[in-house]
Protein backbone atom coordinates (compact mmCIF):
# COMPACT_ATOMS: atom_id res chain seq x y z
CA UNK A 1 0.00 0.00 0.00
CA UNK A 2 1.12 3.62 -0.97
CA UNK A 3 2.27 5.77 2.16
CA UNK A 4 -0.61 8.61 0.48
CA UNK A 5 -3.06 5.94 1.09
CA UNK A 6 -2.50 5.13 4.05
CA UNK A 7 -2.83 8.75 5.17
CA UNK A 8 -5.67 9.49 3.31
CA UNK A 9 -7.72 6.35 5.03
CA UNK A 10 -6.15 7.09 8.65
CA UNK A 11 -7.63 10.94 7.67
CA UNK A 12 -10.64 9.70 6.61
CA UNK A 13 -11.19 7.46 9.61
CA UNK A 14 -10.28 10.28 12.40
CA UNK A 15 -12.78 12.59 10.22
CA UNK A 16 -15.25 9.90 10.95
CA UNK A 17 -14.84 9.39 14.13
CA UNK A 18 -14.91 13.25 14.96
CA UNK A 19 -17.76 13.73 12.75
CA UNK A 20 -19.58 11.20 14.96
CA UNK A 21 -19.52 12.55 18.15
CA UNK A 22 -20.08 16.07 16.49
CA UNK A 23 -23.53 14.33 15.65
CA UNK A 24 -23.86 13.28 19.09
CA UNK A 25 -23.18 16.12 20.90
CA UNK A 26 -25.87 18.24 18.60
CA UNK A 27 -28.65 15.47 18.83
CA UNK A 28 -28.08 15.13 22.56
CA UNK A 29 -30.27 17.56 22.86
CA UNK A 30 -28.53 20.33 24.71
CA UNK A 31 -28.80 23.82 24.54
CA UNK A 32 -25.11 25.53 22.99
CA UNK A 33 -22.63 26.48 25.84
CA UNK A 34 -21.44 30.07 26.30
CA UNK A 35 -18.28 31.43 27.77
CA UNK A 36 -17.36 34.75 29.39
CA UNK A 37 -14.12 35.06 30.74
CA UNK A 38 -13.43 32.00 32.88
CA UNK A 39 -16.56 30.70 33.42
CA UNK A 40 -18.46 28.63 30.47
CA UNK A 41 -22.37 27.54 31.08
CA UNK A 42 -25.23 26.48 29.49
CA UNK A 43 -28.64 27.97 29.94
CA UNK A 44 -32.46 26.07 28.60
CA UNK A 45 -34.56 23.25 29.70
CA UNK A 46 -37.72 24.59 27.74
CA UNK A 47 -39.52 21.49 26.41
CA UNK A 48 -39.11 17.90 27.57
CA UNK A 49 -36.07 16.41 25.51
CA UNK A 50 -34.32 19.83 26.12
CA UNK A 51 -34.92 19.44 29.91
CA UNK A 52 -34.00 15.55 29.91
CA UNK A 53 -30.91 16.59 28.54
CA UNK A 54 -29.67 19.32 30.70
CA UNK A 55 -30.62 16.91 33.53
CA UNK A 56 -28.72 14.10 32.87
CA UNK A 57 -25.50 16.62 32.69
CA UNK A 58 -26.17 18.43 35.75
CA UNK A 59 -23.68 16.23 38.46
CA UNK A 60 -20.77 17.67 35.55
CA UNK A 61 -21.26 21.17 35.93
CA UNK A 62 -19.88 22.86 39.34
CA UNK A 63 -22.89 24.88 39.86
CA UNK A 64 -26.42 24.86 38.93
CA UNK A 65 -29.26 27.22 38.58
CA UNK A 66 -33.11 26.92 38.58
CA UNK A 67 -35.55 29.15 37.88
CA UNK A 68 -39.36 28.81 39.39
CA UNK A 69 -42.78 30.58 39.47
CA UNK A 70 -44.39 29.66 42.41
CA UNK A 71 -48.85 29.26 42.44
CA UNK A 72 -51.48 27.95 44.17
CA UNK A 73 -51.46 25.67 41.19
CA UNK A 74 -47.56 24.62 41.83
CA UNK A 75 -44.68 25.70 40.61
CA UNK A 76 -43.97 26.96 36.66
CA UNK A 77 -40.37 26.69 35.37
CA UNK A 78 -39.33 30.33 34.33
CA UNK A 79 -37.19 31.78 31.24
CA UNK A 80 -35.61 35.15 30.51
CA UNK A 81 -34.66 35.32 34.23
CA UNK A 82 -31.12 38.15 34.36
CA UNK A 83 -28.53 36.37 36.10
CA UNK A 84 -25.37 37.58 37.97
CA UNK A 85 -22.59 35.75 39.05
CA UNK A 86 -19.92 38.18 40.98
CA UNK A 87 -16.98 36.19 42.92
CA UNK A 88 -16.53 37.01 46.90
CA UNK A 89 -15.02 40.19 46.64
CA UNK A 90 -18.07 41.63 44.20
CA UNK A 91 -16.33 41.70 40.79
CA UNK A 92 -18.65 40.89 38.41
CA UNK A 93 -17.95 37.52 36.28
CA UNK A 94 -21.02 36.85 34.77
CA UNK A 95 -24.00 38.77 33.26
CA UNK A 96 -26.43 37.01 31.44
CA UNK A 97 -30.28 35.77 30.65
CA UNK A 98 -31.15 32.44 31.30
CA UNK A 99 -32.91 31.04 27.92
CA UNK A 100 -34.91 28.67 30.35
CA UNK A 101 -35.70 27.36 33.61
CA UNK A 102 -31.97 25.90 34.16
CA UNK A 103 -28.26 27.41 33.97
CA UNK A 104 -25.68 25.26 34.39
CA UNK A 105 -22.26 26.80 34.94
CA UNK A 106 -18.63 25.87 34.89
CA UNK A 107 -16.15 28.23 37.12
CA UNK A 108 -13.48 28.09 39.54
CA UNK A 109 -13.47 26.66 42.48
CA UNK A 110 -14.09 29.55 45.02
CA UNK A 111 -17.25 31.24 46.64
CA UNK A 112 -20.03 33.13 44.69
CA UNK A 113 -22.57 35.87 45.17
CA UNK A 114 -25.74 35.25 42.72
CA UNK A 115 -27.99 37.71 41.98
CA UNK A 116 -31.64 36.80 39.81
CA UNK A 117 -34.80 38.39 39.14
CA UNK A 118 -38.04 37.97 37.84
CA UNK A 119 -40.74 40.88 37.52
CA UNK A 120 -38.78 43.45 39.23
CA UNK A 121 -37.84 41.24 42.50
CA UNK A 122 -34.60 40.42 43.08
CA UNK A 123 -33.44 37.34 45.04
CA UNK A 124 -29.53 36.96 46.16
CA UNK A 125 -28.04 33.48 47.06
CA UNK A 126 -24.53 32.46 48.14
CA UNK A 127 -22.82 29.83 47.27
CA UNK A 128 -19.60 27.97 47.68
CA UNK A 129 -17.96 25.58 45.00
CA UNK A 130 -14.97 23.42 45.78
CA UNK A 131 -13.43 20.04 44.14
CA UNK A 132 -15.86 17.92 46.39
CA UNK A 133 -18.77 20.22 46.72
CA UNK A 134 -21.24 21.54 43.85
CA UNK A 135 -23.64 23.75 44.74
CA UNK A 136 -27.64 23.87 43.38
CA UNK A 137 -29.67 26.70 44.16
CA UNK A 138 -33.21 27.38 43.21
CA UNK A 139 -34.68 30.72 42.88
CA UNK A 140 -38.34 30.88 43.26
CA UNK A 141 -40.72 33.99 42.78
CA UNK A 142 -44.31 34.14 43.93
CA UNK A 143 -46.65 34.72 41.08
Amino acid sequence: MKPCSIVLRTSVAVLAVCGSQFVLAASSGLPPTHKEGAISYLSGGIGSDQSSAIKSVMNAYPLVLEFVGSTNAGNDYLADVPVQISDSHGNDLLNTQSDGPFMLVSLPHGRYNLTATYNGKTEHRRVNVTDTTHAHAIFMWPM
